[in-house]
């Protein structure tokens, strides 16, 4: 057997070899398709293979693929920002760009304490977040992420932990039913402000659609209006955590805009170059770029490979693409449909507690008890199990904790390339039930039910 000195998730798994994409599908090497039915890791958008990206990639490669942030700028950098201006709500006109997701949080965290700090007010320096929540790898990201699993390690170098409920109607932290709580999960960050006290708070950070670390957690209408109302009462910054979420992953280029809520500062990625080059950028309000503008004339941030022209270039063909095949324009619709599938079957699966989220990022909770929504035991590894029954049957999925505060449950996010056809949905229909019956079985073997 040939040696891999890959680090690879894990030490013993088995992954295939990819070969190549077209669409919605990948192809390992030994000639197996597999419908992409979670966008790799939600970033693919506009599926694999377009060869108006690769197009414009080659061209760039052609002239030049690196110049450093402080010595030049470059025509695909300047276009995409532009594109950006323009594409975003209300005033989200500034654009730094890096180069992952987990970057464009931290420097949206530095740019919400260099405002305060700009305006001659170094007492804030708090950014609070919630539970259930996963906002990047990086030690700052990470420690305001509600995610045990991937907290525990580091929380000897952590400064800072999550402390407001997260909006998780299925298992609603104050043990409430909407809408009679009167969102009473926005209220707890002005609980947790009253504690704290305003005037140390910096700027508080939410996913508009809770991904990886809540399974798709959707809020009812009304959440993100209070939660913007609070934080002006209170002067404090709204970061919006858009990474998984945004450049029309629910049917608009922010998934905030559903609650007619617009952020300070939005963190994007993964589907802004759709998976084709690394790049993610935090996109910046006059409001908060003006005393940064008029003081300091300089963001204390940036990497290496910071606006990088090739994977600029990538990006801006991207939103390019996506203007000219209007790809936003069917999403809600497309998400309507596996949504109302997805609803079928968690009538017809024992261990499908609950199905929620936005246009095309969509999440399953899987239970062992639906009555009790009692989550399964770690150590049945249940949905690791439907992941691989699932690939058997030739459909990728992605994992995501599900749980109180984040703890023990579990489920599987459901985020297809943006272009998928209607046919190609029925398709995953198809895959999707040879998985979930595959699982059942096996639970039924082994007494899981």
């Amino acid at each position: 057997m040939h040696m891999s000195y890959l680090i690879k998730p894990l030490f013993d798994g088995h992954y295939p070899e990819v070969s190549h994409g077209k669409g919605v599908f990948l192809y390992d090497k030994e000639g197996k398709d597999y419908l992409d039915a979670s966008s790799g890791a939600i970033t693919c958008s506009i599926g694999h293979g377009v060869k108006e990206i690769t197009d414009a990639m080659a061209a760039q490669a052609g002239k030049v693929s690196f110049v450093y942030r402080s010595q030049f700028t470059s025509a695909p950098a300047e276009e995409l920002a532009e594109l950006l201006a323009e594409m975003m709500p209300g005033d989200l006109n500034w654009s730094f760009f890096v180069n992952s997701g987990s970057e464009a949080v931290e420097t949206a965290m530095k740019i919400a304490l260099q405002y305060w700090q700009e305006l001659g007010n170094d007492r804030k320096t708090i950014i609070l977040s919630r539970w259930n929540s996963y906002h990047g790898i990086t030690l700052g990201g990470l420690s305001l992420s509600g995610y045990p699993e991937r907290r525990n390690r580091f929380k000897s170098w952590m400064s800072q932990a999550p402390a407001v409920h997260p909006p998780y109607c299925y298992r609603c932290p104050a043990g409430k039913t909407y809408p009679s709580c009167s969102l009473a999960c926005a209220d707890d960050l002005e609980v947790q402000i009253g504690r704290i006290g305003s005037e140390n708070i910096a700027a508080f950070l939410a996913e508009p659609v809770i991904g990886a670390a809540g399974c798709a957690i959707s809020p009812p209408q009304g959440y993100y209006e209070k939660i913007r109302r609070i934080c002006d009462a209170e002067n404090i910054l709204f970061i919006a955590d858009e990474v998984m979420s945004g450049i029309g992953r629910t049917g608009k280029m922010l998934a905030l805009e559903h609650w007619q809520t617009l952020p300070d500062i939005a963190a994007a990625g993964k589907g802004l170059s759709a998976g084709y080059s690394p790049i993610a950028a935090a996109i910046v309000s006059d409001k908060v770029i003006e005393p940064i503008k008029n003081g300091s004339k300089s963001i204390m941030s940036g990497h290496t490979y910071s606006a990088n022209p090739q994977s600029a270039a990538a990006a801006a063909a991207v939103l390019k693409y996506m203007k000219k095949h209007e790809v936003l324009k069917g999403v809600e619709e497309k998400g309507d449909i596996l949504l109302s599938g997805l609803l079928e079957r968690k009538n017809r699966f024992s261990f499908i507690g609950d199905v929620r989220g936005k246009g095309l990022l969509l999440g399953l909770e899987l239970v062992e008890n639906k009555r009790e929504k009692l989550p399964f035991a770690v150590q049945k590894n249940a949905v690791q199990t439907l992941i691989k029954k699932a690939a058997e049957k030739g459909l990728l999925v992605y994992p995501a904790a599900a749980g109180e505060a984040g703890k023990g449950g579990g489920g599987i996010l459901i985020a297809p390339p943006l272009t998928i056809t209607k046919k190609e949905i029925g398709e995953l229909f198809n895959r999707l039930d040879g998985a979930l019956s595959a699982f059942e079985k096996d639970l039924l073997q082994v007494g899981g039910l």
